[in-house]
């Protein structure tokens, strides 16, 4: 089988190149997607120090309750549509959008967004990282 792999690789050299060269293009563009208006924990931290950045925390209220950003403000992700209008004054603000892993805090974001504010941020690799990073959570 790979003996077959080797030889088409060998006769078709272009198809192969380009394949991973698109291949290459990908990644690097998700990596660079990934990256784009992501924040890591400790930058997340001078932001809501500095200039007083709102901190939505998008996770479902059992996983809440077990531990938050102090003054983050809770918004499940299934209600943010309805409850975006609660976040308007904070528009000029940074907005730091939390997730337990740093994955759907990308929707929440484009979201945000899409309704005018101007520094919609995700936190990356959310609650996990902040946690992991040994950063203080409160409970309720």
């Amino acid at each position: 089988m790979i003996e077959r792999l080797l030889e088409f690789a060998q006769n078709h050299l272009l198809l192969v190149g380009g394949f991973f060269a698109v291949l290459l293009a990908w990644l690097a563009y998700e990596a660079r997607r990934a990256a784009s208006n992501g924040v890591t924990p400790g930058e997340a931290t001078q932001l809501i120090n500095r200039e007083d950045a709102v901190v939505l925390d998008i996770r479902e209220d059992k996983e809440f309750r077990a531990g938050h950003i102090a003054g983050a403000r809770h918004i499940p992700q299934s209600k943010l549509d309805e409850r975006i209008n609660e976040l308007d004054k904070a528009k000029s603000k940074p907005v730091i959008v939390v997730c337990k892993h740093g994955q759907s805090s990308g929707v929440a974001q484009a979201k945000l967004a899409k309704a005018g504010f101007e520094r919609a941020l995700k936190l990356s690799g959310g609650m996990a990282q902040w946690q992991a990073d040994g950063l203080p959570v409160v409970k309720k």
